[in-house]
């Protein structure tokens, strides 16, 4: 093996540990005793809040690792994936509406995805720095509550793929 082909693979391992080890010291893997947690987090700015306390008697452990500690589900472990019924998923942590039926489609990701949300008022975003390489976030505008992320790779008319812990929401589906 030339030395230049041995170093060029030394420099991709050391950036694929060092990556793996930041994905497992940030918790990425969802494993019980997440550094995520929002203790000490500031959610008084959002029209919907609780404490700590009320939020884990509230939510089930895993609802309550993703909304408030900005985890992520397993893929395909969620059934919103392939919903098909018109209505309106809503925050799992707020019932405030996030996104509508008509907006949602098939990414294969094992993640509900939606091109747009609701409105102009249903989300938040801000920049995510937890696999090193900056995502935008995803957050309930009335709680806060971690929802997923955004990307470019969606369909048109915007382009957008919203990517959505189904655990973080609930489908309410439309009246008849």
């Amino acid at each position: 093996m030339k030395r230049r082909n041995f170093l060029g693979l030394c420099f991709i391992g050391g950036i694929t540990l060092a990556t793996g080890m930041k994905a497992y010291s940030m918790n990425f893997f969802g494993k019980k005793g997440d550094k995520d947690t929002p203790e000490g987090r500031d959610t008084s700015g959002y029209p919907f809040t609780l404490t700590d306390q009320e939020w884990r008697e509230k939510l089930s452990e895993e609802q309550y690792r993703v909304l408030r500690g900005h985890g992520t589900e397993r893929a395909f472990s969620s059934p919103l994936d392939s919903e098909k019924r018109n209505g309106t998923f809503l925050c799992a942590g707020c019932d405030h509406p996030l996104f509508s039926s008509q907006h949602k489609f098939d990414s294969r990701t094992g993640w509900p995805s939606f091109w747009k949300p609701l409105d102009g008022s249903a989300i938040g975003t801000t920049k995510d720095f937890k696999l090193i390489l900056p995502r935008i976030e995803v957050h309930c505008a009335n709680c806060g509550g971690h929802q997923g992320h955004v990307f470019n790779d969606g369909p048109q008319p915007t382009g957008l793929r919203y990517c959505i812990n189904g655990v973080a929401m609930r489908f309410k589906p439309s009246e008849a």
